[in-house]
């Protein structure tokens, strides 16, 4: 007689729908994705992370692990400077080896990989930790209503879009997440707006708080790349208008591979960088 584990021994989580299907099905009943066991579409590319927590606790270790980076190999050392816009700031050419971008790096050097390294970089202490903060609360509400894949484009997309804006118009140099978390605001105000209804508007007043917030913010203190902030929540306005969301369309299989695209892009883009960086210092 069978023990009733060995029911599940060919089972496994369909990458298309995630629910439970037998390995050994030729097309998922639940999506309808052909051969779902098939090995390459339960790799990590397409498999991703498991949870919401998981997603975001990475996405704040890398870029406290390239802020850290950043400190050691700043050639003034540790900035000290009573004035808490610039203590723990790394120097400039610290960052331009680590990926900055803008009109400098990419005109003068022709390093277009910036456009995806600078959304991992800071200008110091209180930097790092306002754009952390802004992704810890804005991020669950994009994972929960896009899924974590489209997620993932969305922030790679954004902060992409957002400084391509900024170098358009000029901005010499340039680094933060800021442009990638405007995009997750800018998605959530497609969705609140898209969806409607009672929740829909909720969602849409609070994320435009946010978008208020950060354009006051960005008139009042000197500094702020406000032709990111503005292109990063165009291109997540864009991307979830283009994607889709949870209750219009599930992700699928097709998010999952342009998510697994993003990670592995960004991850290729950061070892180059941390690469680069390193080796200049010897």
């Amino acid at each position: 007689m069978a023990n009733g584990n060995d029911s599940r021994k060919g089972a496994l989580l369909c990458p298309g729908c995630r629910k439970l299907v037998s390995a050994d099905e030729h097309k998922c009943p639940y999506c309808g994705l052909s051969r779902p066991g098939s090995r390459w579409k339960n790799s990590f590319l397409t498999g991703g992370f498991s949870s919401t927590e998981q997603l975001i606790n990475t996405i704040i270790a890398v870029n406290a692990a390239m802020y850290l980076l950043s400190l050691l190999i700043s050639g003034r050392g540790l900035n000290l400077s009573a004035n808490p816009m610039n203590f723990l700031s790394p120097d400039s050419q610290g960052l331009l080896m680590l990926g900055a971008t803008g009109a400098i790096p990419i005109d003068r050097f022709h390093r277009w990989w910036t456009l995806v390294s600078a959304s991992y970089l800071h200008g110091g202490i209180l930097h790092i930790a306002f754009n952390m903060l802004a992704l810890r609360q804005i991020s669950p509400l994009v994972i929960a209503e896009y899924g974590t894949h489209r997620m993932i484009v969305i922030y790679t997309a954004s902060g992409v879009g957002g400084f391509m804006v900024s170098y358009l118009a000029g901005v010499s140099f340039t680094i933060g997440a800021s442009a990638a978390v405007c995009g997750l605001i800018g998605a959530s105000l497609y969705y609140g707006k898209s969806r409607g209804g009672i929740y829909g508007q909720a969602v849409y007043r609070q994320v435009a708080g946010w978008a208020l917030g950060i354009a006051l913010f960005g008139l009042v203190i000197p500094g702020i790349n406000n032709w990111a902030h503005g292109g990063g929540m165009a291109a997540g306005i864009l991307m979830g208008l283009l994607m889709g969301y949870q209750d219009r369309k599930k992700e699928n299989l097709r998010h999952r591979i342009m998510g697994g695209l993003c990670m592995s892009g960004t991850a290729a883009v950061l070892l180059w960088a941390v690469f680069t960086g390193l080796f200049h210092q010897l």
